[in-house]
């Protein structure tokens, strides 16, 4: 039985971009029995909105800011949130943009943005993340949500591909790296899913025809992407480490 009873699970990048399947993995943690800490960049609001929907269904939650591509604000948004709710057991690393350009267009501010939120935010928080596990002694379990266009590539954004496929080798790094710590590392890569992130481009391909290239028929939900984040949070994944899980729709298999 899936259980998240008793563990305190931190979310980098709760309220902004893909954080609709954040907010929605943090729901179901918190029925599930845990604590939830929701970091957010800016958009306190929204943030207090995921930590209401938490508490209405009998769970603890705390909001923190930080900025994720900051050097120590994560650092101390664990150490705030290890204060509130207990010691760390997870964390989901969702902060993220996804911005596409040409490259006959692309500048190196914009290929240095993609880096430095979805890549170096990455960094950053599985760091913290890491030492606050480290010190408590007890393992647990980080999840990078990264993207098939970093498994597949994608024309016109290869910033955003190349952020996402570097986040799948520092999974595998750390996997490595952290594992006599006995804490796991592992990433889960949505194909289209239908965020706030990601609606105008969806709008702007189409949705019926984007739902047509899915062998499902469908668009990924954030149920999806939060269904597989609570499974690798969860003892019942406490041999799976270095891999990752493709939640999307079977496209893999058209190719």
């Amino acid at each position: 039985m899936l259980t998240l009873t008793n563990k305190h699970i931190f979310i980098a990048g709760g309220s902004r971009g893909i954080g609709a399947a954040t907010a929605l993995m943090a729901l179901m943690a918190a029925s599930a029995g845990a604590a939830v800490t929701v970091n957010y960049a800016g958009n306190y609001a929204a943030a207090e909105n995921v930590v209401g929907e938490i508490e209405a269904h009998g769970g603890r939650a705390f909001a923190v800011q930080a900025d994720v591509a900051e050097e120590g604000a994560l650092d101390q948004a664990v150490d705030s949130a290890v204060e509130r709710l207990g010691p760390l057991s997870g964390i989901v690393v969702s902060a993220g943009i996804f911005e596409g350009c040409p490259l006959a267009e692309m500048t190196a501010e914009f290929w240095d943005r993609a880096m430095a939120v979805n890549l170096r935010g990455t960094f950053l928080a599985v760091r913290a993340a890491a030492r606050s596990m480290r010190g408590g002694g007890t393992g647990g379990s980080l999840v990078i949500i990264t993207s098939t266009a970093g498994q597949r590539g994608f024309a016109d954004y290869s910033a955003y591909a190349t952020s996402k496929g570097a986040q799948i080798l520092f999974m595998r790094s750390m996997a490595k790296e952290l594992a006599p710590d006995k804490i796991r590392v592992n990433c889960i890569a949505p194909a289209w899913t239908d965020t706030e992130m990601a609606a105008s481009s969806l709008d702007a391909l189409g949705r019926v025809e984007v739902a047509a290239s899915f062998p499902l028929g469908r668009i990924g939900l954030p149920a999806d992407v939060a269904g597989a984040a609570c499974f690798l949070l969860s003892d019942l994944a406490s041999f799976i480490t270095g891999t990752t899980i493709t939640v999307d729709g079977g496209m893999d298999m058209w190719g």
